[in-house]
């Protein structure tokens, strides 16, 4: 098996493993935390966060503690979570996992546990056999919220992958096409550039429709999700995104396209039509695209996240968009930009209540946009906020705020 192990490259026969050197750097920081929070050990789940913090997503739990012992119990597969943890380089250790009446005894201590994001009967079997009652989900956000430099790299050559998805969606689209055949050009190229399949998100129901294309009235349909556009979807049980609306002659075309590079979120949005926007439709977007600024040199000047969303609402409203920024009422989402990492949905936000300031390191996703019933239209790049302030890590001027078919 250990020989077989040597087919998990990358497209072009690359190591991606998550670096050694960065599976230790974050286990210490966790350690720091826990023992700053005067907490013995952290048990580790949840999927995304056992490929944070162990390199791979095996079935398995990771054990940190406050001193730094590192151990990462697996039910299955041990030799591919020994190899995606670096192997004999691993910064923990890699062990089979013990029986359930036995892994009290075996860890020694009383961990606290993940129980923001646990579902309910996992959660409480575990608690119960280690007799956990603190939760380390806020701890785990925490840290989560500041990436190294190896993590804005992923980012970085994401937004890569990216540009040639718009480039797809630009090639195919015209007037009579389905939304649905533009995401599928637009996902060919993710998933040949190693697109995973799933969105992880961290709010329940856990759904999101990576290639939201919405076209004309198409777009001012809203859906179960948190957004401001929802869309059609192909059909009820996949009741967001992009469905059978075909492109109209001068209508706008909303294009939110997410990619995921080695687990990171890159979240960039432009508009398309075939033939031209009406100086309407045109104005609109300008008025987002002042609001994006607004939000960003907020951010920049290291202010709160609330009051990055204030004073964009406050320009949107003077502009005279209250009524359809993110959505048309009851519909309307209360944000105006998510934090992205190895989740589409991550802290902070720009909205009321994240009353502190994008950290550095920190990365959000900024979309300013406004839903009629006849479409829908606005921006989004991916942003950093790094020691010089707000740099944009997608598109920003590498893609027209328009293309015309």
């Amino acid at each position: 098996m250990e020989g077989e192990l040597t087919t998990l490259v990358g497209p072009e026969g690359e190591d991606w493993r998550v670096p050694v050197s960065e599976l230790e750097s974050r286990q210490k920081e966790l350690a720091s935390r826990l023992s700053n929070q005067g907490l013995e050990a952290a048990l580790i789940q949840t999927p995304v966060d056992l490929y944070y913090y162990s390199g791979g997503r095996q079935n398995a739990s990771l054990l940190v503690t406050a001193e730094g012992e590192s151990r990462l119990f697996v039910r299955r597969s041990l030799s591919r979570a020994k190899h995606e943890s670096g192997g004999s380089d691993s910064p923990h250790s890699v062990e089979s996992f013990p029986r359930m009446t036995e892994f009290a005894d075996e860890i020694g201590c009383t961990p606290a546990m993940q129980f923001g994001e646990l579902p309910h009967s996992f959660a409480t079997r575990f608690a119960a056999k280690v007799n956990a009652t603190q939760d380390c989900t806020q701890i785990v956000h925490s840290q989560r919220e500041v990436k190294s430099s190896w993590e804005l790299e992923m980012m970085a050559e994401g937004a890569q992958v990216q540009l040639a998805m718009f480039e797809a969606v630009a090639a195919v689209g015209g007037e009579g096409v389905p939304e649905i055949e533009l995401v599928a050009a637009a996902e060919a190229v993710s998933r040949a550039a190693g697109f995973g399949g799933n969105v992880q998100m961290r709010r329940f129901p856990l759904q999101c429709d990576r290639g939201v294309i919405v076209a004309g009235r198409a777009g001012g349909i809203p859906s179960f999700f948190d957004s401001a556009i929802g869309g059609t979807g192909p059909h009820p049980m996949a009741s967001m995104g992009s469905g059978f609306t075909k492109i109209k002659a001068n209508e706008p075309v909303l294009v939110d396209l997410v990619h995921l590079h080695r687990g990171y979120v890159v979240d960039t949005t432009r508009m398309f039509v075939a033939g031209s926007l009406s100086s309407e439709w045109q104005q609109r977007l300008d008025d987002m695209i002042a609001v994006k600024e607004e939000v960003v040199d907020v951010l920049d000047q290291g202010k709160d996240c609330s009051e990055a969303w204030r004073q964009g609402y406050a320009l949107a409203k003077e502009l005279g968009h209250a009524n359809h920024l993110m959505g048309m009422a009851p519909d309307q989402s209360r944000f105006l930009g998510h934090s992205v990492g190895l989740q589409l949905d991550e802290s902070p936000v720009v909205a009321e209540g994240f009353d502190r300031p994008l950290p550095i390191g920190g990365t959000m996703a900024i979309e300013p946009k406004v839903v009629h019933t006849n479409g829908s239209i606005g921006s989004e790049d991916t942003w950093v906020r790094d020691e010089e302030g707000m740099r944009p890590i997608t598109a920003d001027g590498a893609i027209p705020w328009v293309t015309e078919w």
